[in-house]
Parts: structure tokens; C-alpha cells; sequence
């Protein structure tokens, strides 16, 4: 009798594995899950534009805000005064009749002249740094331009009280003034006794402190100037001068006109600075020698010292207007960038 017997089972000791066997995910599955991705991609475009759009209405949300709690503050004074109050100059808190008048023209005299002196400056620092500095020198002389941007305004003011004003008042303003004694108009502009503090030393320390905004804007748009432009203008015999003037300052018109109007909102809402070396007079002036007052330096003396309704509001009342300053001077910038822009469009 034959019997048939079965094989012996003998487990793997090899330690081998099986390989999974893969299953192809059917249509269905592979469909459900596009589906799943697209939708987690159009909610995240939603949550990502919703957050965006309110951060740009938040930004409006807040400048509307400022504005309408100026014109709270500032109301009794609108009511009392009406416009009359930007070309009054009487300021007597005693008598309780405050105009603006004079700080308002500090501010702007005193930003015009930062401008005047800085703007030059800042240019020929750009282009000395890139366009005639050598390259090792670059690099550390950019940097030290840039730290006096970090400087704060009290210690500018402070040096130009006790160190810069003292010199000046002893070696600049009597040259100034014999220097310019006989020609018409010069010789009332630096007129009066050398005293130091006023509205030219408010307008250098302004000029001084603008610099590093100018200048680093300004380098930082020239450098992207492209090296083909310069180079083919070299090749036909320009000078630096004329590369500068016909190449680099077209082709960055507007990012230079953008660094004169951040020095310009730098000049225009300085305060501490302003504070300590113009001089803080309410009057009248008949040269740049006399002392005057800004805006921010007449907020910076008076607000804590405000005690009636009428004071505190007069106040608010100016801040309202180097508001609206400042915001009449960008909407000039645009403006002119969107001619200049229409101007090379014609002419293309």
C-alpha cells in the first residue's frame, strides 16, 4: 500500500521579506484625491487674499482714524480761528490767540534749506561710491554713511547745541555776514548778531541728518543701473560726468526723486533735533540768523504745558497741518513722476 506523503514545512531563516504587493489605486480614489488637493489650494488662496485685503484696509482703517481724531482735537480751534489761523502770527497763550503761522514757515524754511544742502551731498556721495570710489573702499564708506542713519535725533541735537553752534557762531556766521554785507538780497538773509542757535543752524543739523537716507537711496538705485548702458556710453568717449548725467540719472529718475522725498518727510517731522538749535521763538524773522520755531518743535515745548481747551486744540490744530503738508508734498511727487513718466512715453 502505497502512501503518498506530504512535504515538510520548513519556515525561512534567510530573513528575507515578501515585497508588498502594490494595488493600483482605482479612478475613483485618484479622482477624490485631485479633488481634496484643489480645494485645500483654493481655500488657502482665500485665506491668503482675505488676510492681505485686510491689512491693506486696516492701513486706510488707521490713516482715517488719525485723520478724524485730528479733527476732533483740533475743532474747537477750527471753530475759533477758521483758516485765518496758517497766516496769523500771534501766538500769546495768555491771551488765548494762537496762530500758525510761523511754525509753519520754520518747517517749510527750515526743510527747504536740508534740502538745498543735502541733496547735492547725498548725490555726490552716490556717485563717488559707485561710480568713482575704488572698490575696497566702498564697502566700510557705505556702511559708515548708513550708521549715521541710526544715530538718534536728541543726540543731533545735543551736538549741534553744544559743539556745532558755539563753532559756528564763531567762525561761519561773521564771515557770512561781511562777506555778504554788500550784495542786496544776501546781505538781509545773513544779516543780525552771531548768536548760533536759529533757523540756518536748524536747517544744517536737518541737512545733516537727511544725508544718509538720500545718499543710501540714491546709491542703491544707481547700482542697478546696467553695467551694458555705462559701458557702450564709455566706449563712444563720455566722461563720468556726462555717463552720469545722460545715463545713470535717466534711467533712475525715479527711484532719486523717491530718496528726495523721504529726506524731505525726514525734514518736514523732525523734532528733537529741531528743538534744541532753532531757537523755539514765536516772531517774526528778517534773516536766517534769527530764531524761530517749527511745527514739531512748537508740539514738543507746549503740549505738556497746554492747561486751556483752546491751547491744547491750537496745537492739535498744526499737527493736523503738517499732516496735511506732508500729504500735499507726496501728492506733488506723484504727480510729477506721472508727467515725467507721460513726458518719455511722447518722446518714445
Amino acid at each position: 500500500m502505497n502512501v503518498k506523503m506530504q512535504p515538510e514545512y520548513k519556515p525561512d531563516t534567510t530573513g528575507a521579506t515578501l515585497a508588498p504587493v502594490v494595488v493600483p489605486a482605482s479612478p475613483e480614489t485618484r479622482m477624490n484625491s485631485t479633488d481634496q488637493r484643489l480645494h485645500r489650494q483654493v481655500l488657502q488662496d482665500r485665506i491668503f487674499r482675505g488676510v492681505t485685503r485686510f491689512f491693506a484696509f486696516f492701513v486706510l482703517a488707521l490713516l482715517a482714524g488719525i485723520i478724524l481724531s485730528l479733527l476732533v482735537g483740533a475743532w474747537p480751534a477750527i471753530k475759533e480761528f477758521g483758516l485765518g489761523f496758517i497766516v496769523n502770527t500771534e501766538w500769546n497763550p495768555v491771551t488765548g490767540k494762537f496762530g500758525g503761522w510761523n511754525s509753519i514757515r520754520g518747517t517749510l524754511l527750515s526743510s527747504f534749506i536740508a534740502l538745498l544742502i543735502g541733496v547735492p551731498v547725498s548725490l555726490g556721495i552716490a556717485v563717488f561710491l559707485t561710480e568713482l570710489s575704488p572698490v575696497w573702499l566702498r564697502r566700510p564708506l557705505g556702511i559708515a554713511i548708513e550708521l549715521l542713519a541710526g544715530v538718534p535725533s536728541i543726540i543731533y541735537g545735543m551736538w549741534g547745541l553744544f559743539v556745532f553752534a558755539p563753532w559756528f557762531a564763531d567762525n561761519v556766521q561773521p564771515w557770512l555776514t561781511e562777506s555778504t554785507a554788500n550784495i542786496p538780497v544776501l546781505g538781509t538773509v545773513f544779516a543780525g548778531p552771531p548768536m548760533g542757535i536759529g533757523m540756518l543752524t536748524a536747517g544744517l543739523i536737518l541737512s545733516v541728518m537727511i544725508i544718509p537716507f538720500v545718499s543710501s537711496v540714491m546709491r542703491d538705485v544707481f547700482e542697478v543701473v546696467p553695467a551694458m548702458l555705462k559701458e557702450s556710453a564709455y566706449g563712444l568717449g563720455s566722461t563720468t560726468w556726462e555717463v552720469v548725467w545722460n545715463v545713470v540719472l535717466p534711467y533712475t529718475r525715479n527711484g532719486v526723486i523717491g530718496g528726495v522725498m523721504l529726506g524731505l518727510g525726514r525734514a518736514l517731522g523732525e523734532t528733537m533735533a529741531i528743538t534744541f538749535v532753532i531757537g523755539n521763538a514765536q516772531q517774526p524773522i528778517s534773516s536766517l540768523f534769527d530764531p524761530s520755531t517749527s511745527i514739531s518743535a512748537t508740539l514738543a515745548n507746549e503740549f505738556t504745558e497746554a492747561t486751556t481747551v483752546l491751547h491744547t486744540s491750537s496745537l492739535i490744530y498744526l499737527g493736523l497741518l503738517l499732516f496735511v503738508i506732508t500729504f500735499i508734498v507726496l501728492m506733488m511727487s506723484k504727480v510729477l513722476l506721472l508727467r515725467m513718466q507721460r513726458a518719455e512715453g511722447k518722446q518714445s
